[in-house]
C-alpha cells in the first residue's frame, strides 16, 4: 500500500511539474511573439503653419528595442493668393532624421522640419507641403503621398 501512494505521490508530482514547464514555455512564447511585432499604430499624420512642417505617428510592438530613426522628406511649394505655383524656383525640398525614444515597446512622435525660400514666401503667399514621406530606417515603415494642408 506503501509503494502505490508513493508512486501516486511521484505522478501528481511529475503533472504538475510538466504543467509548470508547459505553462512557462508558452508565456515565453507568446512575449516573445508580442514584443517582437513592430508594427504602425494609425497612420501618421501632419499639420502645418507657415514654413514649418510637423508629422505626427506612432509605433508599437518595438520590443526590446530602444530607439528607432525616422526620416521626414517634402516638397515644399509657394504658392500665390490665386493658387497657382508662381514659379519652379519658389519650391524646395526639405528632410530631416531624428532619433525617436522607445518606451515599453512604443515610440510616439511629433517631428518638425522647416521649408526656406530664397526669396521669402511671405504673405499673401502660402507654403503648401506635398510628397510628404515618413520612413522608420530601422524598421524598414514607409508613409508616403501625405500632404499639408
Amino acid at each position: 500500500m506503501k509503494v502505490i501512494k508513493q508512486i501516486g505521490r511521484f505522478k501528481i508530482l511529475a503533472v504538475l511539474a510538466l504543467a509548470t514547464a508547459a505553462f512557462l514555455v508558452v508565456k515565453v512564447l507568446v512575449v516573445k511573439v508580442w514584443a517582437g511585432s513592430p508594427h504602425l499604430v494609425g497612420a501618421a499624420t501632419t499639420s502645418c503653419s507657415g514654413d514649418t512642417l510637423t508629422v505626427c505617428g506612432k509605433e508599437s510592438g518595438l520590443g526590446n528595442e530602444t530607439q528607432i530613426t525616422v526620416t521626414i522628406s517634402a516638397t515644399a511649394s509657394c504658392i500665390n493668393g490665386g493658387s497657382n505655383h508662381p514659379k519652379a524656383v519658389n519650391k524646395t525640398s526639405v528632410n530631416g532624421s531624428f532619433i525617436v525614444p522607445v518606451q515599453n515597446g512604443h515610440a510616439d512622435y511629433c517631428l518638425t522640419v522647416n521649408a526656406a525660400f530664397q526669396p521669402d514666401c511671405a504673405p499673401p503667399m502660402t507654403v503648401v507641403f506635398t510628397d510628404v514621406t515618413v520612413t522608420d530606417t530601422v524598421n524598414n515603415f514607409v508613409q508616403s503621398n501625405l500632404s499639408c494642408p
